[in-house]
């Protein structure tokens, strides 16, 4: 039996701080946008593993075109459908993830 995870890469301390790095030595008219960049990354540096899962559902489930709802068997199976490989016990822990941190 193949079991399937998701692997999370989080590389949003090395981002920041190129990003810091850029902002120390950008000109007057560049830093409001490299300022906004790195409170952005920053945010995403603070979510969790949980809510980092529940945000590529929403990605993979969008992408199969699933408008329904998040707590339904259906979003199981569109999670499914949109990943192909994805046993149903790994649909059904990232599903939870999915639900507990809806927007």
């Amino acid at each position: 039996m193949t079991k399937h995870h998701v692997i999370l890469v989080r590389d949003a301390d090395v981002v920041a701080a190129a990003l810091r790095r850029a902002l120390a030595a950008a000109p007057p008219e560049e830093r409001p946008g490299l300022e906004r960049a790195v409170a952005l990354v920053e945010t995403g540096a603070a979510a969790t593993e949980s809510e980092l899962r529940a945000r590529w559902v929403r990605t993979r489930l969008d992408a199969v075109g699933f408008t329904g709802d998040i707590t339904s068997v259906a979003a199981v199976k569109a999670l499914r459908k949109a990943e192909r490989g994805l046993s149903l016990l790994a649909a059904v822990e990232l599903h939870r993830d999915a639900v507990a941190h809806q927007r």
